[in-house]
């Protein structure tokens, strides 16, 4: 039986569920919602590319090494797309990743909540040791996002990967453990709860 299966998490703010094919539109909406794939430093498709994503994505969990959701905001409407990546179900351990989310929905409580709900269900229903999070070293803004998590910075993998640009890619991995998740639980539903 595969390490993860398609699940659906429901919160307030946002809701992950199983990507589909039948998301293509919305999806192209969402990245066009700030023109998204202009963002050098990290990958997110082109409408016109969007299709080919949906595919690689799922092919990816026909192999069991990624869960891919698609993001909706409180209204239902599309938002996104984040998984479970980098599976190594043997260790109990997943990267939350490949994430992004169309400009209206940024600097909202809809990232914190679905980090949430990802990491709920990896540390209480998978029973994960750990899950990672990586970022281009440049990235400042998916760095902070990250940091107000709670995820501790691991290191930096120099050199680790040649982008679509052909610039070298070094990429910053933050980690939370098991032991800390109690912390960064309440740390996150603190957040989600004060007024903003």
């Amino acid at each position: 039986m595969p390490f993860l299966q398609p699940v659906t998490l429901r919160g307030t703010h946002a809701a992950l569920v199983p990507l589909s094919p039948d998301h293509l539109a919305g999806l192209q909406d969402a990245a066009r919602d700030g023109e998204l794939w202009n963002l050098w430093y990290t990958f997110i498709p082109r409408p016109e590319a969007m299709a080919a994503e949906i595919e690689r994505r799922l092919g990816l969990l026909a192999k069991d090494s990624m869960l891919p959701f698609t993001v909706l905001d409180a209204e239902g409407r599309i938002a996104g797309m984040t998984t479970y990546m980098n599976v190594d179900g043997a260790n109990r351990r997943v990267e939350i990743g490949s994430t992004w989310y169309a400009q209206r929905v940024q600097r909202t409580p809809l990232n914190t909540e679905c980090k949430l709900m990802l990491l709920t269900h990896a540390f209480d229903a998978l029973n994960c040791i750990a899950v990672e999070f990586r970022t281009h070293r440049l990235n400042t803004q998916s760095r902070r996002a990250i940091e107000r998590l709670g995820a501790q910075l691991d290191g930096i993998l120099r050199s680790h990967q040649i982008s679509p640009n052909g610039s070298l890619r070094d990429t910053a991995v933050y980690s939370i453990t098991a032991a800390e998740w109690p912390t960064v639980r309440a740390h996150l539903n603190f957040q989600l709860e004060r007024p903003r």
